[in-house]
């Protein structure tokens, strides 16, 4: 499977030869490779931390695995930002 500049896979439309197509991801499965609850998916949704779409349904919602992959970039960024300016030292860990 060939993969996008962002690294993620892309599925190749049939149909229209030449079109691709990130693979969309469940929140049961990001929330699974992030290992957090799904009230931390549905926050980082709101947040707008982590990009997704809302299709169709109310609670019908997906999530491009480059999506996942940039979050998790800028949240390593973000964790190195605070441990090299002394923001993070000895905190007690919060369980999700």
């Amino acid at each position: 499977m060939a993969r996008n500049s962002d690294g993620g896979e892309v599925v190749p439309d049939l149909e229209r030869p030449g079109m691709q197509f990130l693979r969309m991801l469940t929140l049961a499965q990001v929330k699974e490779i992030l290992n957090v609850g799904m009230a931390t998916v549905y926050a980082l949704l709101a947040s707008q931390g982590l990009r997704g779409v809302q299709l169709g349904g109310r609670r019908v919602w997906r999530v491009s695995e480059a999506d996942v992959a940039d979050y998790l970039e800028r949240a390593y960024a973000q964790t190195k930002a605070r441990i090299e300016a002394g923001q993070v030292g000895e905190e007690e860990a919060a369980e999700d």
